[in-house]
């Protein structure tokens, strides 16, 4: 079966790619970036910009299935999302895994996530065999932290108290790449959460233990954070996101078990993603 995968060097593709490829399945990995790293042996690269269907109709060309993740720029504003759901049923795939957000069902109404449910609806529509993927917030966010906790030993995010079931993005590949592979996802939505909810605080402490070094937490306020998210965030997204991590629906503090329905094992708590990723923080 070819492949699609974008997002390919982010932190799902990562794993997903060799997923995919240990699996025997003929991989075609997506990328802005003329020579990204990291990609198993053997992939396929292919240069494409995911906003553009015109872009990515060469690469649909023939495949199969295709897992779609949004980033960037894409995830407030781009062509129709039926543009590109169009052309890759076009192009012959029969399988699409998009990778949405827990936030796009729990706040219908919040812009900052309304690209997203757009282009849920175009999958949905598109023809093809569908699964989607409503992750919580990423335990990979905290790779912001890596640069003051290296230098600092210190950690500055805001809500310092409030916890909420982080995912590890290597769940949310195992997931995609079920759903990729097996019958029995299509049409299913699979809200994928970790096995605890946990604050910043605790997510420092975690850090901290893991590094066998103590490591501070100092809470910003929501102007400081709404200042630090906006040089690289469209401000829609900062607010809706301040939002979540600062007054979470009780939808969105609960743990899911389909990370362990489909897996058949445990979700991947923080402190386990914090252990593997090290060397980002020493």
């Amino acid at each position: 079966m070819k492949i699609v995968v974008t997002g390919a060097t982010g932190n799902i593709g990562r794993t997903l790619v060799p997923l995919l490829s240990e699996a025997g399945e003929d991989v075609v990995a997506v990328s802005r970036r003329e020579r990204p790293e990291g990609l198993p042996a053997g992939t396929r690269l292919a240069r494409a910009d995911i906003g553009s269907a015109r872009s990515m109709r060469p690469v649909l060309e023939g495949a199969d299935a295709l897992f779609l993740l949004l980033g960037g720029e894409l995830n407030s504003h781009g062509e129709s999302p039926e543009a590109l759901t169009r052309t890759a049923t076009d192009a012959g795939i029969k399988r699409i895994v998009l990778v949405s957000s827990q936030a796009g069902a729990t706040r219908p109404d919040a812009r900052s996530h309304a690209r997203l449910r757009e282009f849920e609806a175009a999958v949905r529509s598109s023809g093809a065999q569908f699964t989607l993927l409503r992750p919580a917030g990423f335990a990979s966010n905290a790779l912001a932290w890596a640069e003051t906790v290296r230098t600092r030993r210190t950690v500055f995010a805001p809500f310092g108290e409030v916890a909420l079931p982080v995912v590890d993005p290597a769940d949310i590949a195992a997931v995609a790449a079920a759903a990729l592979l097996e019958d029995g996802h299509a049409g299913r939505t699979y809200e994928l959460t970790g096995p605890e909810a946990v604050s910043p605080r605790g997510q420092t402490a975690a850090l901290a233990r893991a590094l066998g070094e103590d490591v501070a937490f100092v809470e910003l306020s929501r102007a400081e954070a709404h200042a630090h998210m906006a040089r690289f965030m469209p401000e829609e997204v900062v607010d809706g996101t301040l939002d979540l991590l600062g007054a979470p629906l009780p939808a969105e503090r609960a743990v899911s078990p389909d990370v362990e329905r489909v897996l058949g094992r445990p979700a991947s708590p923080f402190a386990a993603w914090a252990e593997r990723h090290l060397p980002a923080f020493r």
